[in-house]
């Protein structure tokens, strides 16, 4: 794509003149304003194949090692520049416009010479969660006086996945109840567990870790085993997504332009202590990922429910795969729900085995979250309710009558304010156990 510079309408501007200055009779025989007419067009001609040259050849490639990184983490990328004419180049301006925070990619480099290469290393503080594509990149040449600018486009298939920030919790209370074990649950498992179910024909996709040798030799075909779920008690996570729930506080500050000025020109690219922003929606992703997380290390089966902009139900398994697809969940999981989260808790309760832990993180007030949750307590479920503090980001909800309605129920409640270290929060609730076996907040 050519543009036109500021400095070529001046170009024509001056052309203009010289030839209004050619045709008034009293100068028709200097030749000095005919000598400048020519040798502007010139210079206008001259700069126009200049530029149409400029990005011959030219081609970018950005270079990353890492495709998923944290909120909080600077991520890296690797740019080079080829020039593969014989043309050098004068100038050139590269600019990023991925979707990641700052323009780290953005350079100028001068005199770029035949078949050479430029290269560069880019840094980028993450501030945002989600999918981010690292594309495009433009560069821009022209010629020397500016007149002409020439730009070309180029767009990278590579994508970047920024996951919650998580904080490594030593320890979670769990609710009084029922011990971990449980009867048989009877329902199939895609995981190798204790508990055989039976042996089935192998089928392509099988792994082979699952073939049973002894019934393969004597059937003469390959068999494999199936498995039941472990009757230990599932935890599962829901989340509140509703829109007008969520509120962000403009009054605080959060990671600021200095922080990220200083990560980008220092010479140690480490990462400052990443601070949560003042908005209820990355408290509640931040808790729920590092419950997740929490729970996936204590070999537990963990699920997620959220009611965002789609409703999301991540079934509950163990391991390092599932704490990886709770995360990528949660890295796009945005406040744009409609639905009440009470009603999201309630339709999922038909679904949920006997001592199944569900830990519910919301911002809302309302008191038809205790009605469901005392139906939770009715089916033999241990509901674990994690408020935050609405009226401590700015907003209005008020929170301290359903805290008190919830502890008084003796169900274990955690209030979360702005600026909580949410570490020392979720590791040591202010809470005793009274001569009913019930939490209470000292």
């Amino acid at each position: 794509m050519i543009k036109l510079g500021r400095s070529f309408w001046w170009l024509l501007a001056l052309i203009a003149v010289s030839f209004l200055l050619t045709r008034i009779p009293e100068l028709a025989n200097n030749l000095i304003y005919t000598r400048l007419l020519i040798t502007l067009l010139i210079i206008l001609v001259v700069n126009a194949i200049w530029a149409g040259f400029s990005l011959l050849g030219v081609d970018i490639s950005r270079i990353s090692r890492i495709s998923r990184k944290q909120v909080g983490e600077i991520f890296n990328e690797n740019f080079e520049v080829n020039n593969r004419s014989l043309i050098p180049k004068i100038w050139l301006k590269i600019t990023d416009r991925a979707a990641l925070s700052g323009v780290a990619g953005s350079r100028i480099i001068t005199w770029l010479g035949s078949h050479q290469t430029h290269a560069y290393l880019a840094y980028s503080l993450l501030e945002n969660r989600g999918w981010f594509t690292l594309s495009p990149t433009t560069i821009e040449s022209g010629d020397i006086f500016g007149l002409f600018l020439v730009r070309k486009s180029f767009t990278s298939y590579s994508r970047l996945l920024v996951i919650p920030n998580t904080f490594d919790i030593q320890g979670f209370p769990a609710p009084f109840g029922s011990l971990p074990g449980g009867r048989a649950l009877r329902q199939k498992s895609l995981e190798v567990t204790p508990y055989a179910a039976g042996v089935r024909e192998f089928v392509p996709g099988d792994p082979l870790k699952r073939i049973h040798w002894p019934s393969s030799a004597r059937k003469q075909k390959l068999i494999v085993k199936e498995f039941e779920k472990d009757p230990l008690a599932e935890v599962w996570i829901f989340i509140d997504a509703q829109a007008e729930m969520h509120v962000k506080a403009t009054n605080m500050e959060a990671l600021g332009t200095r922080e990220y000025w200083w990560v980008k020109y220092s010479w140690i690219k480490k990462a400052p202590e990443y601070t949560l922003p003042p908005d209820t929606e990355e408290y509640a992703i931040s808790i729920a990922a590092s419950l997740a997380k929490y729970y996936i290390q204590q070999s537990r089966e963990v699920g997620l429910v959220s009611a965002g902009q789609n409703y999301s139900i991540l079934p509950a398994e163990r391991g390092e795969r599932q704490l990886g697809k709770i995360l990528e969940t949660l890295a796009v999981v945005q406040a744009k729900g409609e639905v009440p989260f009470w009603h999201i808790v309630s339709s999922q309760i038909s679904h949920l085995a006997r001592g199944t832990t569900l830990i519910l993180i919301t911002p809302s007030s309302d008191e038809k979250l205790l009605t469901v949750v005392m139906d939770l307590i009715q089916r033999g479920l241990m509901p674990v309710v994690i408020l935050i503090d609405q009226s401590s980001f700015g907003g209005e909800e008020d929170i301290s009558s359903l805290e008190e309605k919830l502890t008084n129920q003796g169900i274990l409640t955690f209030v979360i304010k702005a600026g909580d270290h949410l570490k020392t929060a979720l590791e040591s609730p202010k809470y005793i156990v009274d001569a009913r076996m019930v939490y209470r907040r000292v």
